[in-house]
């Protein structure tokens, strides 16, 4: 099972807080700042809110990743557009090891053994953010599914559902609960996989948190 480890010092790569942009309404999104819009920023994803962290910020400005295809999107909207908070966690997650890894106000809180894509439908790395937490579509994905804003290379439409959205969630069934933690667990088709008792420790971080993803 997962093992829970506390570090006793900031670690200098993961900042302490991010600053997160939750939008008022769908808003207009821009290359930069002021110039005129080339993009509507929605006011919810899958119906629910917009909430996006921001990695810039001009007079007036905010720069923020966006969810949409394709990977890695960004956007200039008004500040005035959104309204600010901030989140001190930060997920890592490492496709060597296959481990996920919690950072809060700098600091390692969590880390867990995990499930990662399979070589035909790896799970892609890069910067991404928790969107929202769904309600599991049946019991073998554990209490929740984080869905995160990254999205499959390889897979345009996952089961018709428009998308192929990398989420974090739970084993599935017995047989990958029992292969996570072990060496290889390429099991999945993007997604991360968590046994379920670690997946429900992720319950506090809030949507907007960054998730880097590396290999």
């Amino acid at each position: 099972m997962a093992t829970t480890t506390t570090t006793t010092a900031p670690i200098p790569a993961v900042p302490a807080s991010t600053v997160v942009a939750t939008t008022n309404g769908a808003v207009p999104g821009s290359a930069s700042p002021g110039v005129p819009p080339d993009i509507t920023v929605p006011a919810d994803w899958y119906g629910y809110p917009t909430i996006l962290p921001v990695i810039g910020e001009q007079a007036g400005w905010l720069d923020v990743r966006l969810a949409q295809r394709p990977n890695g999107s960004t956007t200039w909207i008004p500040a005035g557009d959104a309204t600010l908070s901030s989140t001190p966690y930060r997920i890592v997650i490492n496709l060597t090891t296959e481990h996920l890894t919690v950072y809060r106000a700098g600091e390692q809180i969590m880390d867990f053994p995990a499930g990662v894509g399979a070589p035909d439908d790896p799970t892609v790395t890069g910067s991404y953010f928790v969107t929202m937490f769904a309600p599991p579509p049946d019991p073998g994905y554990g209490p929740f599914v984080m869905v995160t804003s990254a999205h499959s290379d390889t897979i345009s439409d996952w089961e018709q559902s428009g998308d192929a959205i990398i989420a974090i969630h739970g084993p599935i069934d017995s047989y990958d609960d029992s292969l996570i933690g072990t060496t290889g667990a390429q099991i999945s088709h993007g997604c991360v996989r968590l046994h379920d008792g670690d997946l429900a420790q992720l319950a506090p971080i809030p949507p907007g948190t960054p998730i880097d993803v590396v290999a």
